[in-house]
């Protein structure tokens, strides 16, 4: 079985349209971010979201643009200088980011916390653990009273590059609830045929994907086609050995939502037409050795 796709809106540009082409189309999950659309992308989701009020929405909190930081230092969130650099993991300032999030968009079933590493220079592991299990807090907070659904971590280069384990992160949350019943249940992380090292992993039966798979974890592959470039570094016969006939688009991501342990892709399909292609492709996935295949072709270069 592939992951399922869902609508991711970094990037996209008329975000409500976008998503009510998504959930028409069958999409069940939509993944955001109080910065996305230039901070618009909540407003433009809220509509959209209170008509299909089954599908399942997930945001972020650590990123903040301009106005946002504006407002939180009028707030008394941040100070000038916090504010200043763009993102934040202080407990006060993911409370009220989370607060804005559930006015603005409704409801959310997660809450990411938004490329943690972000937060500090270097590799102060130290540092960067106090600052995950102070944000946890504040989530398992929100999910205890019922008013999200869970959180997690969405990281781009937290997990390859060795500042985060899963096992790590699911210490943490059990540390910011006090018990071994913590409502941390999401993972996203970019998963492609240029960032194919969790695949190769999971092949192997271990890394991320299948860790927090393990844990009850959902899992989310961001960028699967690498920001779009991906396609344009595929060659002829990589597309016919992921499956002959397919477009390079269509090949990357029948690998990437074939992946084990996976279970959402988000895609940023904007028309009805790229969306209905994006599903007949995956429809049916890969072969576990054809795959394998796949990936051992780009180890070889």
């Amino acid at each position: 079985m592939t992951a399922a796709l869902a609508l991711g809106t970094y990037r996209v540009r008329a975000v409500s349209q976008a998503a009510r082409t998504a959930l028409a189309a069958g999409a069940r999950w939509v993944d955001t971010a109080p910065n996305y659309a230039h901070g618009l992308a909540h407003q433009e989701l809220a509509s959209v979201l209170a008509a299909h009020p089954s599908v399942r929405v997930s945001t972020k909190t650590g990123f903040l643009t301009t106005a946002q930081g504006r407002a939180a230092v009028e707030a008394n969130v941040l100070t000038p200088e916090q504010a200043g650099v763009g993102h934040s993991l202080d407990p006060a300032f993911v409370r009220w980011q989370t607060e804005q999030s559930l006015s603005g968009l409704g409801r959310a079933d997660l809450v990411f916390v938004h490329n943690p590493e972000q937060a500090v220079s270097g590799h102060d592991h130290t540092r960067l653990h106090g600052l995950l299990r102070g944000a946890f807090a504040v989530l398992e907070e929100f999910a205890q009273a019922g008013r999200i659904g869970g959180y997690g971590v969405a990281t781009w280069s937290g997990l390859s590059s060795g500042a985060l384990t899963v096992a790590e992160l699911l210490g943490l949350a059990e540390q910011a609830a006090g018990s071994a019943s913590h409502h941390f249940s999401g993972l996203q992380l970019p998963v492609s045929l240029v960032m194919a090292e969790p695949i190769a992993r999971a092949l192997d039966g271990g890394g991320p994907l299948v860790e927090a798979g393990d844990a009850g974890v959902i899992t989310f592959a961001s960028a699967p086609l690498h920001g779009g470039e991906l396609p344009g570094l595929m060659t002829p016969e990589l597309v016919d050995l992921i499956r002959p006939g397919l477009s390079a688009p269509a090949a990357a991501l029948l690998a990437v939502a074939s992946c084990p342990g996976l279970d959402v892709v988000l895609l940023s399909a904007s028309t009805a037409n790229h969306w209905h292609d994006a599903e007949k492709t995956v429809a049916v996935p890969l072969e576990r050795d054809r795959l394998r295949s796949v990936i051992d072709a780009l180890a070889a270069g």
